[in-house]
């Protein structure tokens, strides 16, 4: 069995209830998308690949976005009722869903936490780089990790930035969709380095986060976290820096392998090689981000399970010191995945 643990789908009634708020944007990428919510053809495209389930999440974008702090609780609400639904009718399909939260307002959040978690079984929470332009690390979200460590469920890292937020200070808006292109992948690894300096994997031992697109840029600028990020404060002397890489008990880099990421690389083998490389196998976990590619569904997922075949790849790639390693197919079996998620999610 192959376990797509980070791909994303829409239930009805929320798609229904979210085609009617007024945010735009990376919405209408979703609208396009039949397999977002039209079970028949989502199934279809999965019988194409044998023996394979996925864990389903929302897409973006953020629940907070289209409510405020008042209403924004009733629609995680509706969203994880729909998600939990589809893993019940469908186990065979969906072994487990990834709760959303409605992170602009915390208290409802952690509520949420506990009510998706104890009465409808998710096997975690997904969360955006961002609260409306808010930082993780911000003090108000202490208690989302707080919360998340106490349940020892893992966190899925998500990237949020949208047109709204400008390639340069003299422009209002971003061109050319370069928000997502390079935007996203900034903003996941300004998140993993935010919440690493706010202490939280030494504040919680146990604490799990999975980040999407596989680390994002960290794993190719681990030049600049690892010997750059050892020289925190030197190129600004206007402020003492070293005060917070001396609060923490191990190098930045150390932290930035604490991360699990997934395979969801947009179909690019030199990123998928070069994160395993970082995060060594054992961090690394399959997924897809389907149904968002070309073909709208099926395209990511054929190009992952591709690379599996290709054995001049895998004699090349070096995971941890050891040569000739079969890592693909140790991400896609049965075994492996599991070992993993049941790493990520005790048993109760």
């Amino acid at each position: 069995m192959k376990i797509d643990i980070f791909c994303h789908i829409f239930p009805q009634s929320f798609f229904d209830r979210m085609r009617k708020l007024p945010e735009s944007g990376i919405k209408m990428r979703s609208l396009g998308v039949p397999a977002m919510v039209d079970l028949d053809i989502r199934f279809r495209m999965m019988d194409r690949f044998g023996d394979y389930v996925q864990v389903v999440s929302l897409a973006s974008p953020p629940i907070e976005a289209f409510g405020d702090a008042k209403h924004s609780p009733e629609l995680a609400q509706l969203a994880n009722d729909g998600l939990a639904e589809l893993v019940l009718k469908h186990p065979d399909r969906f072994p487990g869903f990834v709760a959303g939260l409605p992170m602009n307002n915390p208290k409802a959040a952690v509520q949420e936490i506990e009510r998706a978690v104890m009465k409808l079984g998710a096997t975690g929470v997904q969360l955006f780089s961002n609260v409306n332009g808010k930082p993780l690390d911000d003090p108000e979200f202490l208690p989302i990790f707080e919360k998340m460590a106490e349940v020892n469920l893992p966190i899925w890292l998500h990237p949020s930035r949208g047109a709204d937020f400008p390639d340069y200070q003299t422009e209002k808006s971003s061109k050319f969709e370069l928000w997502w292109v390079f935007g996203w992948p900034y903003e996941t690894s300004v998140a993993m380095a935010r919440i690493l300096f706010a202490g939280y994997f030494d504040r919680f031992p146990n604490l799990k986060i999975i980040t999407h697109h596989l680390g994002a840029m960290v794993p190719y600028f681990s030049g600049r976290t690892g010997a750059g990020l050892d020289q925190l404060g030197a190129r600004t002397p206007e402020e003492d820096l070293t005060i917070y890489s001396r609060r923490l008990k191990k190098r930045p880099q150390e932290y930035f392998k604490m991360f699990y990421a997934d395979t969801a690389t947009f179909g690019s083998r030199a990123a998928l090689q070069c994160g395993l490389d970082f995060f060594g196998a054992d961090q690394v976990l399959f997924a897809s981000d389907s149904p968002f590619d070309p073909e709208k569904g099926p395209g990511l997922i054929e190009k992952v399970f591709g690379w599996a075949k290709l054995d001049s790849i895998l004699r090349q790639v070096k995971v941890r010191g050891v040569k000739k390693v079969n890592w693909l197919f140790r991400l896609l079996a049965t075994a492996a995945n599991l070992v993993r998620l049941v790493k990520l999610i005790p048993a109760v």
